[in-house]
């Protein structure tokens, strides 16, 4: 399978062509909006180079995997979706739900294969517990409790990406960039509807133009609780963070820390460790899934529909606290 990596310097890219190379997808060339830094990237790694954007239309590739500023994103994911070209869209690609709903629309219109790469649903707890789901042995969802913590908001001026903490082209903080995997989460494991019972959304610490800490709890129609968090507060610049998937239902308790993850049943009184996968490395297991799905011919475990579906939540959020 050929693959096109249009947007080098995002601050994803390296995290994607990991995981590319790690399926054994072709790389057909990298391309950016920086000619200078996809050149670099490509050189770097031994990779082609694409200077103009209409070259991947004019040779389509079996996948494109597209990210970037979100104020040109959805022009070139509007172009690739149009080509009939299935389409990988990191986050952020708009600054606004209605820009992104746009593109679903199209998605629609053209039943287009768009796949949005939210890792940590491939974390251990998570796909732990949907083996316990198809065995009949998880039960209810009880509650659960999503955190991602990362540290200060520099980190992106750092990664040459300053814009992702401004809220007019990054459309939020913490939450609407870190908590997203959160709310993801959430709707994934919700029965019905995710309704909102409390929100915080605060400048805790750093008092930028963008929250650093936000916490939402959620409820949906069986009764059962949601709690996500997400920051820019942890006290260091190192990947990592502070990290906790939390999964409860009748029958198991699972918790992923991101270096260490267990699973705990009732009905056999075990409690296992499970594998471990760190969240950087968890891209693979994403790619891996959106690739097996698309030569199956099978939908996106994570579509543009789940996508507008987190941001119209995380929009209901910072509507409740005012901001």
């Amino acid at each position: 399978m050929k693959m096109v990596l249009a947007g080098s310097s995002h601050w994803h890219a390296e995290m994607h062509l990991d995981a590319a190379h790690s399926c054994g997808t072709e790389i057909a060339g990298i391309w950016d909006e920086d000619a200078e830094h996809a050149r670099a990237f490509a050189t770097r790694h031994q990779l082609p180079f694409i200077a103009d954007f209409a070259e991947i239309l004019s040779s389509p590739p079996d996948v494109v995997l597209l990210m970037g500023h979100p104020s040109t994103v959805p022009a070139r994911a509007r172009v690739v979706i149009e080509a009939g070209i299935p389409l990988i869209l990191e986050k952020p690609a708009a600054s606004s739900t209605g820009a992104l709903a746009g593109l679903r629309d199209l998605a629609r219109q053209h039943q287009a294969f768009v796949s949005v790469p939210l890792p940590n649903r491939f974390g251990p707890a998570v796909t732990a517990f949907e083996r316990l789901r198809q065995q009949g042995r998880a039960g209810a969802v009880a509650h659960c409790q999503f955190r991602l913590v990362n540290g200060p908001p520099q980190r992106y001026a750092a990664d040459g990406v300053a814009w992702v903490v401004d809220p007019a082209i990054g459309g939020g903080g913490a939450l609407r960039n870190l908590g997203i995997h959160g709310v993801n989460a959430a709707l994934g494991l919700a029965t019905g509807g995710l309704g909102l019972k409390a929100v915080s959304i605060e400048n805790r610490i750093h008092r930028a133009s963008v929250e650093d800490h936000a916490l939402l709890v959620l409820e949906d129609a069986a009764g059962a609780l949601f709690v996500v968090e997400a920051g820019y507060t942890f006290a260091s610049m190192r990947p990592g963070g502070d990290f906790e998937w939390r999964i409860v239902s009748e029958n198991a308790t699972l918790i992923d820390y991101g270096d260490r993850a267990i699973c705990a049943t009732l009905d056999d009184g075990a409690i296992v460790d499970l594998p471990i996968e760190l969240p950087a490395t968890r891209y693979r297991l994403c790619m891996s899934d959106t690739l097996d799905r698309l030569a199956r011919k099978a939908p996106p475990a994570i579509s543009i529909d789940d996508y507008v579906a987190a941001m119209s939540l995380i929009d209901a959020a910072y509507e409740k606290a005012g901001r």
